[in-house]
């Protein structure tokens, strides 16, 4: 078991590489061993193209002339189930039977209806040898965002924001006040490329004008989400500016302009959160980080719709102003970042 566990620990490493590229598919990793030696392996790079198992496999097929004979002796491990039916690409289950690998290593199955068990049966069904639940904890932890969405019908939920030493979030008048220094912010515009979306209340949009972009950090922007209940917010802001897809929440209008879609909710006094984020499964957005304003924030902490929560503390001390958002969770992280101390807290344990 503990050489399943070394070479399981290789596809989790190469199954990080897509962050960010993959959604709304999961993050996977492939590699291929004969002999205790690794003789090819590969990931999902980019959603719509090929599975991990597909580029583990060419790249034993692109290195060695007896491919064909090196396979049929070898053993696959892969982070999550191979796949069983047709989406964007063929099922991975029917490649591994094609090259007749013998064996093959599953970290954990994919609760997506469409494979759930389905891939690993094929498999034993051609005859080949499954093991399952290699470092499954791991596995599952990776993907949290893909699970989260397939069994909860919402994106996984990051709250961020910064606070001063002193606890408050924004001065009295919530005009802009930075709290944290530029290594902080490189930091956030590196999360914001690693999910399918940020999202900012109308008061933050409003008195900050963000980008929401990633401009400090080399990668994708996010879609930008914004709450905006009477579409007060001026056309010459920054979210508008049609760079990236946009969608603008109210109880206005349902429309599409450009790259900005707008979304009226049914009901603006209740369950806001919750319509908010199924809008956004419905969306294929898997992730999501709220980054305020206070009221935002502790409209989806009282709604118990988070999973993550990442609080910086800055050294300025404002006095007076609007207090950081109180929330409480089972498992605490921190971490020196440049000047400012960063906590995360998760809402529960993921297992």
């Amino acid at each position: 078991m503990l050489q399943h566990e070394k070479y399981m620990r290789r596809c989790l490493e190469l199954a990080a590489l897509g962050m960010g590229n993959v959604s709304p598919n999961p993050m996977v990793g492939a590699v291929i061993v004969h002999e205790d030696k690794i003789i090819g392996e590969g990931y999902h790079r980019q959603y719509g193209q090929a599975h991990a198992e597909v580029n583990a496999v060419n790249d034993v097929l692109s290195r060695y002339d007896n491919a064909g004979e090196l396979l049929q002796n070898s053993t696959m491990y892969v982070s999550l189930e191979p796949c069983a039916h047709y989406g964007k690409t063929p099922p991975c289950a029917d490649l591994i039977v094609k090259h007749q690998i013998p064996h093959v290593v599953v970290g954990c199955r994919d609760p997506f209806e469409q494979v759930d068990g389905k891939g690993i049966e094929r498999l034993q069904h051609a005859g080949i040898d499954v093991t399952t639940g290699v470092l499954e904890p791991d596995c599952r932890w990776l993907n949290r965002r893909f699970f989260t969405r397939v069994q909860k019908k919402r994106p996984y939920v990051i709250l961020k924001w910064a606070q001063t030493v002193d606890g408050f979030f924004a001065p009295a008048d919530g005009g802009q006040f930075w709290i944290t220094g530029t290594e902080s912010r490189k930091l956030v515009h590196k999360w914001r490329g690693e999910e399918d979306a940020v999202l900012a209340g109308k008061n933050t949009v409003a008195a900050d004008n963000p980008q929401l972009n990633t401009r400090l950090w080399p990668g994708k922007s996010p879609k930008r989400v914004v709450i905006d209940r009477r579409l007060e917010l001026s056309r010459d802001l920054h979210v508008f500016d049609q760079s990236v897809e946009t969608l603008v929440f109210n109880e206005v209008k349902t429309d599409i302009d450009g790259k900005i879609k707008y979304i009226a909710l049914e009901d603006f006094e209740r369950f806001v959160p919750q319509y908010i984020l199924y809008q956004l499964y419905l969306q294929d957005i898997q992730s999501v980080i709220i980054e305020g304003g206070a009221h935002t924030l502790h409209s989806f902490i009282e709604a118990g719709l988070w999973d993550e929560a990442r609080i910086f503390t800055g050294s300025p001390v404002l006095k007076e102003g609007i207090k950081a958002p109180y929330i409480a969770g089972t498992k605490q992280e921190r971490y020196t970042i440049g000047g400012d101390e960063l906590q995360v807290l998760y809402h529960k344990p993921y297992h």
